[in-house]
């Protein structure tokens, strides 16, 4: 892929007075709206139930909003248009328990979404090797999933999650299983894909260690985004 700047590759999303209330009524997001710029890295902390996850899942179109809009280029997502396109051309996700199909090698898991695009089957292989290689999986890539390490499954979904060269990757909990070694890896590994690409990336964490490599951190709170504006933490890494 040629080199490009972080502007012209990273997407740039925008949430406008997203609400999101389930049947109780519960009320999983209250009237968030934020800004991430092209090749941004923002981190969303906040206590378990604060409504982190189901905006990382508005964001990525996983769930629709009862309120408000979710525009990611341009293009609302969070309305009646071409979801599967949206995942399939803009869009990675990368989970804390990585939700590898079990019965399928590494780089089988891989190949899926470049299925779903219609690559055809010689450059599904190819690409999910040199996905492998660059997260330090090629040797094992026709392993079994259950005799991979978590640190080495979470590597395996991170190569998943940028087989459509994303330009927005969201994460949700990426490290939460896994040990301090193997969440440096993980973490030095998200870093170095997002400097080829210029993704935008938005990562859900309570990790501390994640939250200082961002450029820019969020907590939320009882479904409302409590730090914001310019009472956003700015993290400086030396």
């Amino acid at each position: 892929m040629p080199s490009r700047s972080i502007a012209e590759q990273g997407a740039r999303v925008a949430v406008d007075a997203v609400s999101r209330v389930h049947p109780g009524p519960v009320v999983a997001v209250a009237d968030v709206s934020l800004t991430i710029e092209p090749g941004e890295f923002v981190a969303l902390t906040g206590p378990s139930g604060s409504g982190k996850t189901s905006l990382l899942s508005l964001i990525g179109a996983l769930d629709q909003p009862t309120t408000g809009t979710v525009t990611v280029d341009d293009v609302v997502v969070s309305g009646e248009g071409d979801r599967a396109r949206y995942h399939r051309e803009v869009v990675g996700f990368v989970f804390q328990h990585h939700h590898l199909l079990a019965h399928l090698t590494p780089v089988a898991n891989v190949e899926l979404p470049l299925i779903g695009a219609g690559v055809p089957r010689a450059q599904r292989r190819e690409r999910a090797l040199s996905l492998l290689e660059e997260v330090g999986m090629s040797h094992r890539a026709e392993a079994r999933i259950p005799h991979l390490s978590g640190g080495e499954r979470q590597r395996v979904a991170l190569a998943r999650a940028l087989a459509n060269d994303p330009r927005l990757l969201l994460a949700d909990e990426p490290t939460g299983s896994l040990d301090t070694a193997a969440t440096q890896r993980v973490l030095s590994l998200v870093e170095s894909s997002r400097e080829r690409r210029g993704m935008t990336m938005l990562i859900v964490t309570y990790d501390a260690a994640v939250a200082a490599r961002a450029d820019r951190v969020l907590h939320m709170l009882d479904g409302r985004l409590v730090t914001e504006g310019a009472e956003t933490l700015r993290v400086t890494v030396d």
